[in-house]
């Protein structure tokens, strides 16, 4: 089990930057080889939201099931949180997502998150929390600087 966690300030206000993230559909266009699909709820998130992930080429690839368990959006000053169990067969674990307030009106995004790999030995943890770390602080950069 690996547990990595990705800080960015942003420019944008909270509300917009919640936005940018929990707008599932969008993880496709920046996680390469990726497509996601809400499968229950409403697209912009609410407890009880279904989405998958699909990363793969063709017929070759896994799916990422996701449920939204926690959804509290920012509001005035409290910041806003997102709690996303994984449910899928390859892919396990949680992730978190919290918006606050940042310097000078922007904000500061949080995602801290807990995934196992099946299949995957734990020898190769370091490697796996590596690549999720630069694959996920990179989304969320892009996420965030994309309209």
């Amino acid at each position: 089990m690996v547990q990595f966690c990705v800080r960015r300030d942003s420019v944008l206000s909270a509300g917009e930057a919640w936005r940018r993230l929990t707008l599932w559909e969008r993880h496709a266009d920046v996680v390469p080889l990726t497509r996601v699909f809400v499968v229950t709820g409403a697209r912009t998130g609410g407890e009880g939201t279904v989405f998958v992930a699909r990363t793969g080429v063709g017929r070759v690839g896994f799916d990422d099931r996701m449920e939204v368990v926690v959804w509290r959006p920012p509001l005035g000053e409290r910041s806003g949180f997102c709690r996303l169990v994984k449910r899928g067969i390859f892919v396990t674990g949680w992730a978190e997502i919290e918006v606050g307030s940042g310097v000078g009106g922007g904000s500061r995004v949080v995602w801290r998150e807990e995934l196992r790999v099946r299949g995957v030995p734990r020898i190769f943890d370091s490697l796996v929390g590596w690549v999720a770390r630069r694959v996920f602080g990179r989304a969320v950069r892009l996420l965030l600087v994309r309209p």
